[in-house]
């Protein structure tokens, strides 16, 4: 958790996202018994996320 609180900043946000989807590639990639990771196998990860719908965005708190 962030020791600044409950912060509203969009870039704040979108960092996060990015962060996140970057461990979800790097855990899929360990998995991956290949040298890289399928193009398929990347969409299923990145695509396989649930986008927040405006009243979830709102709600941050």
């Amino acid at each position: 958790m962030s020791s600044t609180g409950g912060r509203s900043g969009g870039h704040d946000d979108a960092a996060l996202d990015e962060i996140e989807l970057a461990g979800e590639l790097m855990i899929a990639a360990t998995a991956s018994s290949g040298d890289r990771l399928p193009t398929e196998r990347i969409d299923e990860v990145l695509l396989d996320r649930a986008e927040p719908g405006p009243v979830d965005r709102e709600a941050g708190g």
